[in-house]
């Protein structure tokens, strides 16, 4: 009787043990990651080809799919509005302008860290919507044969305009985000009667109003004009290549594009991990071995400390036009400047 008792017993255990590995296993199941922890979808308005690269970098070393959603600002601000509080991507990274109206309608979830908190006032959300990852200011890039003929190089907007017998490439201001943004920072900052004199008195010099905005420098480096009004990431990535120019910061201030990231779900790790990661070295060097050159908006980083442009001075004004402000101002840009 003791022998059947014994194996009856045995049995049993086998039987408990076989019950609670089923069901820690279970549990264990439910506490590893889903696809959705292991993949981080963002609306984005980059470049396709820049969204491209950080995504492939970052799935390569952090072994976590990035899935962008490219789409304009008035798409991604739709977008925000249309899904409110059951969004569909985990975050956004975009065009400050776009991230201020995503703030303004409670599309973000408040995030703090020690990488967001390095980053500028100036450059964030002061609730912690959303933060700045990069900028990219506007320069004067000059001709470097151009510059040694200079008595005197012109180091302010009003000095540029002003500078006579040079010949200007710049990008159409209906053409790019970039280009808009300086003429509706230039106006909120000094105010419409002095911008239209300025751009007036630029406009004689200037050989063409172009569609891209790597296209001013490409002629300065050319020789085909004397200096461009650009972004600096172009003039570096031209640089880079060896083409003969010089980068001169305006001394009393320039406009220019923020990126910023913000989270659309709380207690998301993959998309907290990866914001975190657009905050630091690895995506800049990403974007840097591809020629893309922005100014991190972390000074914390390498990148940051190496970078041309770090002490340029920014304007803190930014444009706070309505869309039909907008409209207006640049019809009266192409009625008393550009076709006058």
């Amino acid at each position: 009787m003791k022998r059947y008792t014994s194996l009856l017993f045995l049995a049993f255990v086998l039987v408990l043990g076989t019950v609670v590995g089923v069901t820690f296993l279970s549990g264990y199941a439910d506490r590893t990651p889903a696809a959705s922890e292991r993949t981080v979808t963002v609306y984005t308005t980059m470049p396709p080809e820049q969204a491209s690269l950080l995504a492939s970098e970052y799935e390569k070393t952090k072994k976590v799919g990035v899935r962008f959603v490219p789409m304009t600002g008035d798409e991604l601000t739709a977008r925000l509005k249309k899904e409110g509080a059951e969004p569909k991507a985990d975050m956004v990274l975009a065009d400050s302008s776009v991230m201020r109206k995503g703030a303004a309608m409670g599309a973000f979830v408040p995030y703090f860290s020690e990488e967001t908190d390095s980053v500028a006032d100036s450059l964030k959300d002061e609730e912690g919507a959303w933060t700045g990852v990069w900028y990219d200011p506007v320069v004067f890039c000059v001709n470097s044969d151009y510059m040694r003929t200079l008595p005197r190089i012109p180091e302010t907007w009003a000095e540029f305009a002003a500078y006579p017998d040079m010949r200007v490439g710049m990008t159409d201001f209906l053409a790019a985000d970039a280009a808009s943004n300086l003429y509706f920072t230039l106006l909120t900052v000094y105010g419409e009667p002095e911008v239209f004199q300025w751009l007036s008195a630029i406009h004689p010099k200037v050989v063409q109003y172009v569609k891209f905005l790597s296209t001013p420098v490409r002629m300065a480096g050319m020789g085909e004009v004397d200096a461009a009004v650009a972004v600096q990431s172009e003039t570096l990535r031209y640089l880079s290549d060896g083409y003969p120019l010089r980068i001169v910061y305006p001394m009393d201030g320039t406009a220019y594009m923020l990126t910023g990231a913000g989270l659309l779900h709380d207690g998301r790790p993959s998309a907290e991990a990866f914001l975190e990661w657009l905050l630091s070295d690895e995506a800049h060097l990403a974007l840097q071995r591809e020629n893309v050159f922005f100014v991190p908006a972390n000074p914390g980083t390498l990148a940051y400390k190496q970078m041309a442009g770090k002490n340029v001075v920014l304007f803190d004004a930014a444009p706070a036009f309505t869309a039909e402000e907008r409209s207006a101002l640049l019809d009266r840009w192409l009625q008393n400047v550009r076709f006058k």
